[in-house]
């Protein structure tokens, strides 16, 4: 079989011998431009197809050995001359200073997440995800950074904890307006979340507006409008919440209201809730359903108290969990599992439990009984009438508060 030499090739397929020729001149002065390489072509004398791309992969390892050797007079070893070998991914002129080139293997990140690893053995935590792979809602791939986004999220949107010395109104006035709200959410048959939403609406509204104590209620009733559009399905009608207030507002004012709120707020609502870190803590913990809720209950008796406000909610969530394990059983701990999915230790929550305890103390001879009737039903396992809720161990701590 004869052998056809490049030109009798190219026109075989209708190609100019010469045209083809300059396109590849071309390539080739554009490519000695960019790299700094210049490239030679002996005429018709065949050359290999990655030929040009070797010579300058051999220009670069020689212009690389002269700056090592200027830079680093020792003598450099083979892997490190290959690592940066290949980190060099254009030439640049000698007169330019030279980026340094990155180890071949960064050892302190493995370094770290070989001592996680080791930490997270030694200390026996427990994957409570594991078996969540088969369940999409969980999102068990991300449910960690979810919960660290969370965490970002309420110290961002923290509120100050003295922010009603520039208000008309008072912390007595908050609490009245609060334990109200709780009847209406009750009687509304609402999810838990309206509530924590509520109360978390209308403190960041009263932290940044002056509002009138005539004025104090359409904030509380439109706060809860609100939060019940965002997290209910079926969230009661504009003249329900009219209703609920006597007729003392009408439905012109809590859409006004409304319009300022969301406008003073920035329309950010999903500053996170004690409900959300108490699902996960619970989980953590393997708690049972009367552990669990009585640790709501905590956590809604904690509402109407001004006091309280200077919390996150992961933390009052951690709080009022590790007191109901405490109340409910003697031997229980804050193992490391639990501190692990919380990010709190027992000592860390200590004095927050001992503020919870104090309200839970005086609950039985406070004016503002809405939180323990609504605890009392059948519905929530009459948790409100526990005797550990007047255990020495709760008057001890409410002592030590």
């Amino acid at each position: 079989m004869a052998v056809r030499t490049r030109a009798q090739t190219y026109a075989l397929v209708g190609h100019n011998t010469a045209d083809i020729e300059n396109q590849a001149n071309a390539r080739l002065a554009l490519l000695a431009a960019k790299t700094g390489v210049t490239t030679r072509n002996n005429g018709d004398q065949p050359r290999a197809a990655l030929g040009n791309i070797s010579n300058v992969a051999r220009q670069s390892n020689r212009l690389l050995n002269k700056a090592v050797k200027k830079d680093r007079p020792t003598r450099m070893t083979k892997s490190k001359a290959t690592s940066s070998l290949h980190s060099v991914t254009s030439l640049q002129p000698q007169n330019e200073v030279e980026p340094k080139s990155p180890e071949a293997m960064d050892t302190v990140d493995v370094g770290e997440i070989a001592v996680a690893f080791s930490e997270k053995m030694v200390l026996n935590i427990e994957d409570i995800d594991k078996n969540d792979t088969d369940n999409p809602q969980l999102c068990c791939e991300y449910v960690n950074d979810i919960y660290d986004y969370m965490r970002q999220l309420e110290r961002a949107l923290k509120v100050n904890k003295d922010y009603m010395e520039n208000q008309a109104i008072n912390s007595k006035m908050r609490t009245i307006l609060v334990d109200w709200l709780v009847q209406v959410h009750l009687r509304f048959h609402l999810l838990q979340e309206t509530l924590f939403l509520t109360v978390q609406l209308i403190d960041r509204y009263l932290e940044i507006k002056a509002v009138s104590k005539d004025k104090l209620q359409l904030v509380g009733v439109t706060a809860m409008f609100i939060a019940s559009k965002y997290e209910e399905m079926y969230p009661p009608e504009i003249g329900d919440f009219v209703y609920i207030t006597d007729n003392a507002y009408t439905q012109s004012q809590i859409r006004s209201m409304e319009i300022q709120m969301l406008s003073a707020l920035n329309f950010g609502l999903g500053k996170p809730l004690c409900i959300h870190f108490l699902r996960r803590n619970s989980k953590a913990g393997e708690v049972t359903p009367k552990k669990h809720t009585l640790a709501k209950y905590l956590m809604e008796l904690t509402l109407p108290d001004y006091e309280m406000v200077q919390y996150d909610p992961s933390e009052i969530a951690a709080a009022a969990l590790c007191l109901s394990m405490k109340l409910l059983d003697a031997e229980a701990e804050w193992n490391p599992t639990l501190v692990h999915y919380s990010t709190y230790t027992e000592s860390y929550l200590m004095p927050i439990m001992k503020k919870i305890a104090a309200i839970v103390h005086k609950s039985p001879v406070s004016k503002y009984q809405a939180v323990r009737s609504k605890y009392a039903s059948n519905k929530f396992l009459k948790i409100s009438t526990l005797p550990e809720l007047t255990s020495t161990t709760i008057q001890h701590l409410a002592e030590t508060s």
